[in-house]
């Protein structure tokens, strides 16, 4: 297979997979950690409404599922590249980044989760990712 279409299957295979750990988490989070008393989770305008009601707890699968979706995503994208792996893994890493920034402006968080989702669980992630898999190698 030429590189560019193992590099570009690198970055989807990343992205999707990246995303379905994502969106697993976020999925049973709820089963988990039970929301709010009465707190409507199932919409965002429910979330937006509710989310004065949100502990510190509440945020934990989300942090997870941002950081792990992204660690796994590099993880794999750095695998499956031809060339420049830490390069398309961090790419990963800078797509979720913006998922997690529009995120954040179309639900705002608490100043402490904004910093800690946008400082940790995207670049360093996408970084780490890459890392775990070279040792792989």
């Amino acid at each position: 297979m030429p590189h560019i279409l193992k590099n570009i299957l690198a970055v989807v295979a990343g992205l999707i997979i990246g995303g379905s750990v994502n969106m697993a988490l976020i999925m049973i989070s709820g089963s988990v950690i039970a929301p709010p008393n009465g707190a409507d989770v199932t919409t965002m305008e429910g979330l937006k409404s509710n989310l004065h009601l949100f502990e510190p707890k509440h945020f934990i699968f989300p942090f997870l599922a941002h950081a792990l979706g992204t660690l796994v995503g590099a993880f794999i994208a750095f695998i499956i590249a031809a060339t420049h792996k830490m390069t398309f893994a961090l790419s990963i890493g800078f797509f979720f980044l913006v998922g997690g920034i529009l995120n954040i402006v179309m639900l705002p968080s608490p100043l402490w989760f904004t910093l800690l989702d946008l400082g940790i669980a995207y670049i360093p992630m996408g970084y780490l990712g890459a890392k775990l898999a070279a040792l792989k190698k």
